[in-house]
């Protein structure tokens, strides 16, 4: 098990305009933890006294700042996680931020330069490069690409591949089992054997994605996007599968709804990813404070959907993006203060193994015929009878609890 608070990283998108100077600063010297200040410059024209703070101060794993490219970005946030995935525990990396301040970019990249490419198509680069190199063991890939829009779940890897708008996609809705384990009926599972074929279920992915024009972004995201990679594998001859899941998610804009500019169907939009929002930091509020007994989770898709990467299995990293001009310098200490609310939170992650009964059947069944033949070489006598229930019950579930006893609390197939 491995007990850790989730990790928080910053980083600044380079201005569209010359960079304004004195508005932020990064402090990489205070007692090795990197702190962020931001600097509101006070404006005297106002004519009046302003007494507003003038500067606040963060703190991060680390901060990116303008000149860092999307390889330091990966080599440092993702690539630790995809190699904890690799062992068989559960990850998450979500980018949280204003519309306009990069999170697309970082997950997902840039379509201009190979160089451009975000953390999932090089995530997947790194996990199939390890696969390859490790040949003791047999792995499994599968990828899914879950896409909540105005509260209502799609499948972007619809296999029909005819969508020509959202609507056509399957609708994915939520089941919850008696165990409360999360269920999502309608999204597909698809397997990839290479790099390739993963990275041709991404780009299929996007092009279903839910994208529009406002004043804030000209390919503003309108949706949250959960890009999940499903990994299993076990060594040759052994009963014991290790089942792991990263989830790579691009969250939709955080900016209050007056700021976006828009009206009508954008403004509906707007409205779904502020309310969704809202519930994701209720979660977070909830898992920071200490003895609080319930935590609302099932207020919405996303944190239904994400409830395992807060405050549960998993070993989770924010990614705050910011905006760091002076017009967004309100959405940018939200997003920071959100940050180190998120901080605060504990999770557990463990090493998700499961016994394939199907494997042990086989390989008792194997030892009981070699049982049976050695005794027929002793008496003589051939047994022909088939096992009864009470044996077969025994052979399944006693033995191999015996053979491995530290086994007692692993999740067996049902």
């Amino acid at each position: 098990m491995v007990k850790q608070t989730i990790q928080i990283f910053a980083r600044v998108k380079p201005p569209v305009r010359k960079h304004q100077q004195g508005i932020y600063s990064i402090d990489e010297d205070e007692k090795l933890i990197p702190s962020l200040e931001i600097i509101l410059p006070r404006d005297l024209a106002d004519g009046f006294v302003n007494n507003k703070r003038e500067s606040y101060k963060f703190k991060f794993q680390r901060i990116f700042d303008q000149d860092a490219n999307q390889e330091t970005v990966f080599e440092n946030i993702a690539k630790p996680v995809a190699g904890s995935v690799l062992a068989g525990y559960n990850g998450t990396i979500f980018a949280y931020g204003q519309t306009g301040s990069g999170k697309t970019f970082t997950i997902t990249g840039g379509a201009e330069r190979y160089s451009d490419r975000g953390i999932i198509p090089r995530t997947l680069s790194y996990i199939f490069e390890q696969l390859q190199k490790d040949s003791s063991k047999i792995y499994t890939t599968h990828i899914s690409y879950l896409e909540i829009y105005n509260e209502c779940g799609y499948d972007l890897l619809d296999p029909r591949h005819e969508a020509s708008s959202l609507e056509d996609l399957p609708k994915v809705t939520i089941l919850e089992d008696p165990d409360q384990n999360i269920h999502l009926k309608n999204l597909t599972l698809h397997q990839a054997t290479t790099e390739e074929e993963a990275l041709n279920l991404l780009f299929l992915g996007d092009t279903n994605r839910m994208i529009a024009e406002t004043p804030m972004n000209q390919a503003s995201t309108r949706s949250h996007c959960i890009f999940t990679i499903h990994l299993s594998s076990k060594e040759p001859g052994s009963a014991t599968v290790r089942h792991a899941k990263l989830h790579l998610v691009d969250l939709a804009g955080s900016e209050r709804v007056a700021k976006t500019g828009v009206g009508g169907h954008l403004l509906t939009e707007a409205k779904y990813i502020n309310l969704s929002l809202h519930y994701l930091e209720q979660v977070i509020i909830a898992l920071s404070e200490k003895h609080r007994s319930h935590i609302p989770y099932r207020n919405s898709m996303m944190t239904s959907v994400l409830r395992d990467s807060l405050g549960g299995n998993c070993m989770t990293t924010m990614i705050a993006t910011l905006s760091l001009e002076k017009r967004n310098l309100d959405e940018s200490i939200s997003t920071c203060r959100f940050a180190q609310r998120v901080a605060l939170i504990k999770n557990e992650a463990v090493l998700n193994e499961e016994i394939n009964p199907r494997l042990v059947i086989k390989r008792l069944q194997k030892e009981i015929q070699e049982l049976k033949d050695e005794l027929a070489m002793v008496t003589g006598e051939q047994r022909t009878e088939a096992l009864t229930e009470a044996e077969l019950l025994h052979f399944i579930w006693v033995l191999p609890l015996k053979e491995n006893p530290q086994c007692e609390n692993v999740h067996l197939w049902k």
